[in-house]
């Protein structure tokens, strides 16, 4: 089925930022979707702050591809290390010597 994503800002809290999207499927049904990814993530990782909303997007699109009848795509979700370390191969390969 098609689905449109619609990136719709962040929100910058103490510890982390948190991702909106808003989701349509093909029947114009919506649904509202977070992704939060902490600071030190951004600290601790080479992962850059305008890379936040396409680690987040892809990680919306996953589980929505993953989902099924039985079991919806959480709304709420984390990018966690596991995450950054497959986005960051993905987009940013090592160089070779």
């Amino acid at each position: 089925m098609n689905i449109l994503i619609q990136y719709e800002g962040f929100v910058v809290a103490r510890a982390s930022r948190v991702y909106n999207f808003l989701v349509v499927d093909a029947l114009g049904a919506s649904r509202q979707f977070t992704v939060k990814v902490s600071t030190e993530s951004f600290r601790s990782s080479s992962l850059k702050f305008q890379d936040g909303p396409p680690i987040s997007f892809e990680l919306v699109k996953h589980a929505l591809d993953a989902e099924t009848q039985e079991t919806p795509a959480k709304a709420h979700l984390h990018i966690g290390e596991g995450d950054i370390l497959e986005y960051m191969g993905r987009h940013y390969p090592r160089k070779r010597a």
